[in-house]
């Protein structure tokens, strides 16, 4: 098997040679050449075809943006950016993201990071993952999927969506195809660190017909609101008397991701009174897979919509929910936003 062969583009030659040298510990990687700005970088990607390319979101000349822009226009291939935790690196880092960025790792301590020895397996693993992206998608086939089975046991929906690699393009497609009179309440956790899920949020309330934010501790679940799980923390659906709230827990629990999909399905199954919907988008692992089997086992009439092949950024985490044997609908992300109110109507309107 040939190495995955790599550009490393960063304006600080320290970061540069710390990547490098990451990257180059596993033997299933190799950096084919650096780039201190994207003018150099553009350059080397037309000369050399890598297979990824690691980008720094902060650079002179042609910042990471720009950058990335010219690539996916020119010549489309799996990007990651580096990214600092501050607002304004977290909007840019969105805006990446939505403009075809597969993912992003965050600096652990700003622009020029001593410690990026401490990230060196999730660098690592985001670039092997980013190899895997597929960038060119199918145009899907419009078929209206069965509803004979859809039949709503109580007045009101609840749905919750997992996401990882490529989650944020796949929830703008979802939450933007839903129309104004949408009026289920969603929760969401998506695979993203701390200070990057509030400019998630903000950047999806502005394009959405529904209200989009990042949840908070003990805050009253409402009608016509998605609710994104701060990065770092677990979040938990529990009822409080005649209406659900939110729990915000910092603790890991045990389980590998933090918010954990597995964990916030799990706690939908406890919540008595409504028709539970699920849904599993691209990410790369299984998060999710063991909640829906579980909610399967807790609530049988509980339905489960999973990303096909076809539109998946990375289709691990939906191709391992769909192994469990208990998704009903199988979708292209242009069809879940249209399909998951199609199905609320049915079950009750709500």
């Amino acid at each position: 098997m040939n190495p995955i062969r790599v550009i490393v583009v960063d304006d600080s030659a320290f970061m540069r040679k710390m990547v490098t040298d990451i990257l180059e510990s596993d033997n299933r990687i190799q950096v084919i050449a650096t780039a201190r700005n994207g003018e150099e970088c553009l350059l080397k990607v037309k000369k050399l075809h890598p297979d990824v390319v690691t980008l720094d979101v902060e650079m002179p000349k042609m910042d990471g943006i720009s950058t990335l822009a010219t690539i996916m226009n020119t010549n489309p291939l799996p990007v990651v950016m580096l990214s600092s935790v501050t607002s304004e690196g977290a909007a840019k880092t969105l805006q990446a993201i939505s403009n075809g960025a597969v993912d992003f790792i965050t600096k652990p301590s700003g622009s020029i990071s001593l410690d990026i020895n401490t990230i060196k397996d999730e660098i690592i693993q985001k670039v092997l993952a980013a190899s895997q992206a597929q960038l060119t998608k199918t145009e899907h086939v419009k078929q209206e999927p069965n509803l004979q089975h859809v039949t709503g046991l109580h007045k009101k929906s609840m749905i919750v969506i997992g996401s990882s690699t490529g989650g944020p393009r796949a929830l703008q497609s979802v939450l933007t195809n839903l129309p104004e009179d949408f009026i289920t309440p969603i929760l969401i956790a998506q695979h993203m660190p701390k200070g990057f899920t509030k400019s998630l949020a903000d950047r999806l309330n502005l394009l959405s017909n529904v209200h989009v934010k990042e949840a908070m501790h003990g805050e009253i679940i409402k009608d016509k609101t998605a609710y994104i799980a701060p990065g770092g923390y677990h979040m938990k659906i529990r009822n409080v008397g005649i209406a659900n709230a939110i729990e915000l827990i910092d603790d890991s629990l045990g389980y590998l991701h933090k918010p954990s999909v597995d964990f916030l399905i799990e706690s939908l199954a406890q919540i008595n009174k409504v028709n539970k919907i699920a849904v599993i988008l691209t990410g790369m692992g299984s998060d999710g897979s063991e909640g829906i089997k579980y909610l399967k086992e807790q609530d049988p009439s509980s339905l489960i919509v999973a990303e096909s092949e076809e539109s998946s950024i990375v289709y691990g985490m939906p191709k391992s929910a769909i192994k469990t044997n208990v998704v009903n609908y199988i979708l292209h992300i242009q069809q879940i936003g249209q399909m998951v109110h199609t199905i609320t109507k049915r079950l009750g309107g709500r």
